[in-house]
């Protein structure tokens, strides 16, 4: 059977996981996972298709970075997809389909997710380095706290009774920066 798997990280990406889906359609996928989730955080969808599948399925990603944002990670769940018996297909890794169903697959899987794993690590090196220049000209002040500008309001809000999460989602912003403005 192929399972498909779809992946965003955010919600406002709702494009990209259509695309995603119709690309997993036309491969002949007969039952696809999707979720709007960051690649570092819990991705429930995906765990729930690693436990879906069965020996001799095939699970099967538009790209690499839709299962894993790491090397170590990609190769985790594909040594647990091969001890099971599952294949995996990316259907555009680097513009070639990826089958780890055989040896060249899984060689071409290892080398291209080390050399994508490398890209990123440079690149989050080179943001690093500019954010610190950038603070060092005083360009650069960081993100500004959007949760503090609203305090009166959440005040307001709590004095009302609302609770934290309603004040949050009323607000707009996380439960926790309710927190930090009700201390």
């Amino acid at each position: 059977m192929l399972t498909g798997y779809a992946r965003t990280s955010t919600t406002d990406q709702t494009a990209g996981l259509e695309a995603q889906l119709v690309a997993l359609k036309a491969a002949g996928c007969e039952k696809i996972f999707s979720e709007h989730a960051s690649g570092a955080k819990q991705r429930d969808q995906l765990d729930e298709a690693l436990r879906f599948l069965r020996e001799g399925d095939t699970l099967l990603v538009t790209k690499m970075d839709r299962l894993a944002r790491d090397l170590r990670t990609l190769l985790a769940v594909v040594d647990d997809l091969d001890k099971r018996g599952i294949g995996l297909r990316i259907l555009d890794f680097a513009g070639e389909t990826i089958n780890t169903r055989s040896a060249t697959g899984r060689l071409q899987l290892a080398m291209f997710a080390a050399f994508a794993e490398f890209e990123r690590t440079m690149m989050l090196e080179r943001q690093r380095a500019g954010i610190e220049k950038a603070k060092s000209e005083g360009k650069y002040t960081g993100r500004k706290p959007s949760a503090m500008t609203q305090q009166d309001a959440i005040k307001s809000l709590a004095s009302d009774g609302l609770t934290r999460a309603a004040i949050a989602a009323q607000l707009g912003i996380s439960e926790r920066s309710v927190y930090r403005a009700l201390t």
